[in-house]
């Protein structure tokens, strides 16, 4: 069972920020900070790589739309656009959906840090690209 396709069944109750035929947009029940909301696909795929490449740009396109009035309503002064994939990455929930979280000051709840490493770079770029 999904929790996301029983929340898009109204099987279990959410907070709707927005709906249409294909897409649901709700606040994500544990608050990163206030208005962290969720866009999913009505379709169930379980990460954006297992979608077709067209439909993952509607995600993004619909994520889009969400994203702007809703930080403008809730005057935010910026935010971070999330998509975790896998739970080596944090997805808790395997059904593609994006995060909308508001940013207000430097000092809110949320901490994205990117910590340096050295790899050599070109032996990366032999890996990546399977040269």
């Amino acid at each position: 069972m999904c929790l996301f396709c029983e929340i898009i069944k109204g099987n279990i109750p959410s907070r709707k920020v927005y709906e249409d035929d294909n897409y649901l947009a709700i606040l994500d029940i544990a608050q990163t900070t206030k208005g962290h909301t969720l866009v999913m696909p009505k379709k169930h795929y379980d990460t954006y790589l297992d979608m077709p490449a067209d439909e993952f740009a509607a995600l993004l396109k619909k994520t889009h739309e969400i994203a702007g009035p809703l930080l403008k309503n809730v005057k935010a002064n910026g935010n971070n656009l999330l998509i975790n994939t896998n739970p080596v990455a944090g997805q808790s929930i395997m059904h593609v959906h994006t995060h909308i979280i508001p940013r207000y000051t430097e000092e809110d709840t949320i901490r994205l840090e990117f910590t340096e490493n050295s790899y050599d770079l070109d032996e990366v770029l032999k890996e990546c690209t399977n040269a």
